[in-house]
């Protein structure tokens, strides 16, 4: 090949899938490899011919690796403007080498956040192959490497092809300084934010199936999510996702055994039992009807007895259950589920981890970033008895259990929890109006309303659901208290001998 004609390519990755094979085609047709440390000893040691970088930059490899492709050599190869004659005239007397391809990745940040591990000229020579690519092919995804082989080979390397690539070269930096911010960062609210998200998985559909969706998560996150498992049966959609979230962020409130049953994101059956079995049993048992076509999520792994439990929702009222998530799967419940719900989706998670992450809400155009309600039991040495009855120790236990539930439930919300069992007997959830979210919570709970613990996410600002919860044999009353109507409220209970608590903190869950 005339020198004057010759081609260079840079590789220089951290994720060497592939990196081989690609070097080889490219070494096949005659374009001369310029590589660097790991990536070098890699190709060289497949027999592929490389020019060391130094050889191009003049100058070693220095101070720990810190300066090693970073160089007027190596960007003006990459950047200058093959169409711009004047640009190559000054490239030619500059004697500076066309690098035409540039395939490079970066060390996954997350994996370990220190400063040695910010990689500078990588970044540095992806952002310039991408900023010049009507010249230049960048390959960042290892994925990418068959078809830009082909290309290559056919010569049939397009501009949209190169366009394409070069925004995925862009995302893969910009992500990349996203992590390295925000390990940085300690500020709460920064005046720019950026969000580093990595693809996870490609969903069945969105919210309906005329939606396509798909889910990201951020790389540096302990989320159990990111550990989704398929062990068995149907792929999932957005709301299973959804739903399955909705789940976790309730169970993990609890230490022991806990099951929650999820329909549209909210919750239509909680309970804590002494086993995980006993735990799920409850969480159906709440409200069977409402819990066909749900998601079922625990904080303990799937033992043969949670399985066979399943099995008889089944046989004994036909309810079907769309997905089945917990931390682990026992192999005899796993092997019991596939025989006896060959649909039912069966996902495990991992160990839920607390996440310290901010939560977010978007909204038309951008988003909303807030702190976490978390530490909910922190909030419980702030309660105040307002009543002239007090509660008994036992109401005391179901109201702390009561507060925690409802604290993950959608709002406006109002719960029946069981007077002595810990467990949902009613829901009224996602109202506009209190009392309404009374009225259905009650109708739900029936036979179970003697003695039980009302609890409501935020104040009465009325006492006419104290009053209906009093005519109904409720046993106490947790609330927020606060609004400007509550001696209504305390009165209303003191009337009817029922202890009620102010908790000073609002549990909306939107």
């Amino acid at each position: 090949m005339n020198k004057q004609n010759e081609k260079y390519a840079l590789l220089s990755v951290y994720d060497k899938r592939g990196i081989v094979e690609f070097a080889q085609t490219l070494s096949s047709l005659g374009i001369n490899i310029i590589s660097t440390g790991g990536t070098a000893k890699e190709l060289s040691d497949h027999n592929i011919p490389i020019i060391p970088i130094q050889e191009i930059t003049g100058e070693p490899e220095s101070f720990g690796g810190r300066m090693k492709t970073i160089s007027f050599q190596i960007e003006s190869g990459i950047l200058f403007d093959r169409e711009n004659p004047s640009h190559v005239k000054q490239a030619r007397e500059l004697k500076v080498k066309p690098i035409d391809i540039v395939v490079c990745n970066l060390y996954p940040f997350e994996k370990k956040n220190s400063i040695e591990n910010i990689d500078i000229g990588g970044p540095t020579m992806i952002r310039a192959a991408a900023k010049n690519f009507h010249n230049v092919l960048v390959v960042i995804d290892p994925s990418d490497y068959e078809r830009a082989s082909q290309a290559i080979v056919n010569d049939t390397v397009s501009l949209d092809l190169k366009q394409e690539l070069a925004a995925k070269a862009f995302a893969h930096t910009s992500l990349y300084d996203s992590l390295i911010a925000t390990y940085f960062s300690k500020e709460l609210f920064p005046t720019e934010y950026t969000l580093p998200l990595r693809k996870a998985h490609d969903l069945r559909y969105g919210e309906n199936p005329h939606q396509k969706a798909t889910l990201y998560l951020y790389p540096s996150s302990d989320s159990p999510l990111k550990r989704l498992t398929k062990k068995w049966g149907r792929d999932l959609s957005l709301i299973n996702v959804t739903d399955i979230n909705a789940g976790i962020e309730e169970v993990r409130l609890f230490k022991e055994p806990a099951a929650v049953v999820i329909k549209h994101n909210s919750p239509c059956g909680i309970a804590l039992g002494n086993s995980i079995s006993q735990a799920l049993a409850r969480a159906i048992e709440a409200d069977p009807q409402s819990a066909f076509g749900g998601v079922i999520v625990l904080n303990k792994p799937i033992d043969l007895k949670s399985a066979q439990i399943i099995g008889k929702f089944k046989s004994e009222v036909r309810g079907n259950v769309d997905i089945f998530a917990a931390p682990e799967i026992e192999q005899s419940a796993l092997q019991f589920l596939m025989k006896v719900r060959k649909n039912m989706g069966i996902y495990t998670f991992g160990k839920i981890h607390l996440s310290p992450q901010m939560n977010i809400k978007w909204v038309n155009g951008g988003l909303i970033l807030q702190t976490p309600d978390k530490d909910i039991e922190k909030g419980f040495g702030k309660w105040r008895v307002v009543t002239k009855t007090k509660p008994t120790k036992k109401q005391m236990v179901q109201m702390e259990i009561a507060w925690k539930f409802v604290s993950r439930i959608r709002s406006n919300s109002i719960i029946i929890v069981d007077k002595k069992l810990p467990m949902i007997r009613g829901i009224g959830s996602g109202q506009t109006s209190r009392i309404a979210a009374t009225h259905i919570a009650l109708s739900q709970a029936t036979k179970f309303l003697k003695g039980s613990i009302l609890a409501s996410d935020s104040f009465f600002p009325f006492d006419d659901s104290v009053k209906t919860a009093a005519k109904h044999g409720v046993g106490a009353i947790i609330q927020q208290g606060g609004s400007i109507r509550d001696e209504d409220s305390i009165k209303a209970a003191n009337d009817a001998n029922i202890p009620m608590v102010f908790t000073g903190r609002r549990a909306f869950w939107h």
